[in-house]
């Protein structure tokens, strides 16, 4: 009676990803920057600050590009281009995964006076996003990392999605204007396409009056960094000359396509290689059946996911030689060991229905990582439905 409890249990699963990991994300193009004369340019600033957002929602992907390696290139190429002309600058950052600070929010260049490498050496330290978005506090610390420079002009550069932003932002913002007024101007680059994000960097632009906002994806360019750097930065002196066009990149050899998987994908795109035979890849080359998808604290098997787990178990029997890792994810409800243990079951509900369909147990080993390993934001139900997985990886 217990096994066949446990039959019928397994009648009722979730919708399920069976894959290599991975959406097809875009590689930032590459940049060239432009260069400016100092001898023709003075700064039209005295201070600056790089308020940059390493949260969590920046883990996502948007417009093709992943938004932290988005937001990263950004300040790269904008450190790139801007030339040294005595300006005081700082980059603060507000999110972080735990492995790059334990601060909401941190001050990792500044407030000195800005050197190319010195603002390099604080960018390096933001190796990786996560935690809560809390720009709001990187605003309110903005206002004591200014004090001391008043009288001059000064700008703020916001590089954020716009999501997810606990706190009154528009508030702590016109704190920021109120206290510094005309002299400073505020300049919000939107990464990624999101409506929230959009309103945020209009209301922001709004309260700075003299900046402007601006989209990541139009700065990517030397020519489109160069006009930006001028708009925020600099002043032309009398009789200058314009800025010194980027090199072309060098022409890169014609490289011979292979498909060494014969999966129809070719290597140089490839982000699975070694596809088992018979798997449909998806333009990634992944086997990707679908996200395993569980209801709120589930871990049972809904029949509509029987024809996908089916068809891995078809294709596993194929490939003997290949055995699997079940991975089982959540979201964010609940604490951090609860939520370990249902991915563990939900891991083990898939290894149960996958050993009924023939695969022997030696195959298959379980890992649950809760709500570690978000693909989507859990801000919202359905963020959190497609984080709540199972996830099929193949070891060879």
């Amino acid at each position: 009676m217990k096994q066949l409890a446990r039959v019928l249990l397994l009648l009722f699963a979730v919708l399920f990803v069976f894959g290599c990991a991975a959406r097809q994300t875009m590689q930032i193009p590459e940049f060239n920057a432009m260069t400016f004369d100092k001898n023709a340019y003075t700064s039209k600033v005295d201070s600056f600050m790089v308020l940059f957002d390493a949260s969590s929602s920046m883990t996502h992907d948007s417009l093709g590009y992943n938004k932290f390696d988005l937001a990263k290139a950004i300040a790269e190429r904008m450190n790139a281009t801007l030339p040294e002309l005595s300006q005081i600058g700082g980059l603060r950052s507000f999110g972080h995964s735990s492995a790059v600070s334990d601060q909401d929010t941190q001050l990792f260049f500044g407030m000195e006076k800005y050197t190319t490498a010195g603002f390099k050496a604080g960018l390096d330290k933001i190796t990786e996003a996560g935690g809560p978005s809390p720009l709001y506090r990187a605003i309110d610390a903005a206002v004591d990392d200014f004090d001391g420079f008043e009288g001059g002009k000064s700008a703020v550069i916001f590089i954020t999605d716009g999501l997810d932003l606990p706190g009154d932002v528009v508030a702590s913002a016109q704190k920021l204007k109120d206290r510094y007024g005309d002299a400073m101007c505020f300049y919000p680059i939107l990464v990624g396409d999101a409506d929230d994000g959009k309103a945020l960097v209009k209301d922001l632009a709004a309260v700075g009056k003299c900046g402007a906002a601006y989209n990541a994806i139009d700065l990517l360019s030397g020519q489109g960094m160069a006009d930006f750097v001028k708009d925020v930065f600099l002043e032309t002196k009398p009789g200058a000359p314009a800025p010194a066009p980027a090199p072309a990149p060098a022409p890169k050899p014609a490289a011979v396509k292979m498909d060494t998987d014969k999966d129809g994908v070719y290597d140089d795109m490839d982000h699975c290689p070694r596809t088992p035979m018979g798997a449909k890849v998806n333009s990634a080359g992944c086997w990707v059946l679908g996200d395993v998808l569980f209801d709120f604290d589930k871990d049972i098997i809904k029949p509509e996911a029987y024809p996908l787990l089916d068809e891995a178990a078809r294709i596993l029997k194929k490939n003997y030689k290949i055995n699997i890792e079940l991975h089982g994810h959540t979201d964010n409800i609940g604490s951090e060991r609860y939520n370990i243990g249902l991915s563990e079951r939900r891991a083990e509900a898939v290894k149960t229905y996958l050993n009924s369909k023939g695969i022997v147990l030696s195959r298959m080993t379980t890992k649950g990582f809760g709500f570690s390993k978000p693909v989507a934001m859990n801000g919202n139900e359905w963020g959190r439905s497609q984080n709540r997985r199972v996830e099929i990886h193949p070891i060879y």
